[in-house]
């Protein structure tokens, strides 16, 4: 009998990302033709879905989209690559984001314009209904983006004793609600608590306070790590970049996967460097991920 394909839930943002690969940024009222053009879905949640996946496990999204074409594109594009999408806001019409990104030839850096759902509002699902969509989770990754729907997952999770991750990329006014709820906090080097100056001030007050497992990136430079009273880094591949869209999501789809494999903190971030660092080396969003299911680091996880 085949092994039992670990089950991931996310919670958060799914937009359509309309990409342009251009040689170099528009100036002030130029135009300018991109060099390859791109849709796919996007956004933090749904990436991470993607990612997971794409790696094997079966991956749910819980998300508000609404109905109209381009609520229809997102759910379309994220069943193509295995994801399952649960619309938590079906009445809502014509409400579903989108944005726009350049990416840098030359680098692979990228510029994102996007309303972050701002005037979408995803509702908590009822309580049954949550917990019978967590009963056979292995892992729920959160990105805060709808705080009542982030709310009511992260305390729904961390009362099941699920393992989860929190992708802090950026501050929100709904972390205080949620991030001490979650197993596993992985933070950008851009994420700072409210009184915190620096990357190191955020991660030394999260655990000061009693966060399990923190986790800080940096690009191309190591990850830092905090577990249960040890420390330490784990250096980043270096890879010839050529696109960066989405790697942070990418990074935390894979951890999330390595955290339901039950790898230690310091196995899941080498799993996880290794699936962003091909997703970097890859021109746009989904040429990568046929190659992820072939990392030698994959096999080690079933």
């Amino acid at each position: 009998m085949p092994e039992r394909r670990v089950r991931g839930v996310f919670a958060g943002l799914a937009t359509l990302d309309i990409i342009h690969r251009i040689t170099t940024p528009p100036g002030t009222n130029e135009k300018i033709t991109a060099t390859q053009q791109f849709v796919a879905a996007g956004g933090p949640a749904a990436n991470a879905a993607v990612t997971f996946a794409a790696l094997g496990g079966d991956a749910t999204l819980l998300t508000a989209l609404g109905s109209g074409p381009i609520a229809e594109a997102i759910t379309a594009e994220l069943t193509s690559v295995g994801v399952r999408v649960i619309d938590l806001a079906p009445e809502l019409v014509d409400a579903a984001p989108v944005s726009s990104v350049m990416v840098i030839e030359s680098t692979g850096e990228r510029s994102v314009v996007g309303g972050d759902a701002s005037a979408v509002v995803a509702p908590a699902p009822p309580s049954d209904k949550l917990d019978q969509l967590l009963a056979d989770a292995d892992v729920v990754l959160l990105d805060g983006h709808h705080p009542h729907l982030a709310r009511a997952v992260a305390a729904a999770t961390h009362a099941a004793g699920v393992p989860s991750v929190l992708d802090a990329g950026r501050w929100k006014p709904v972390m205080p609600d949620i991030i001490m709820s979650v197993s596993d906090v992985v933070a950008s080097a851009d994420f700072r608590l409210p009184d915190a100056s620096t990357s190191e001030q955020t991660a030394a007050q999260l655990v000061a306070e009693g966060a399990p497992t923190v986790v800080t990136t940096a690009g191309a430079d190591p990850v830092r790590w905090w577990n249960a009273g040890a420390e330490g880094t784990v250096a980043v591949r270096q890879t010839d970049t050529v696109d960066t869209l989405g790697a942070g999501d990418v990074f935390h789809g894979a951890y999330a996967y390595a955290l339901a494999h039950e790898l230690d903190v310091e196995r899941r971030i080498r799993f996880a460097n290794e699936v962003a660092a091909t997703r970097c080396a890859h021109v746009g969003p989904r040429s990568w991920l046929t190659a992820i299911a072939r990392l030698p680091l994959n096999q080690e996880t079933r």
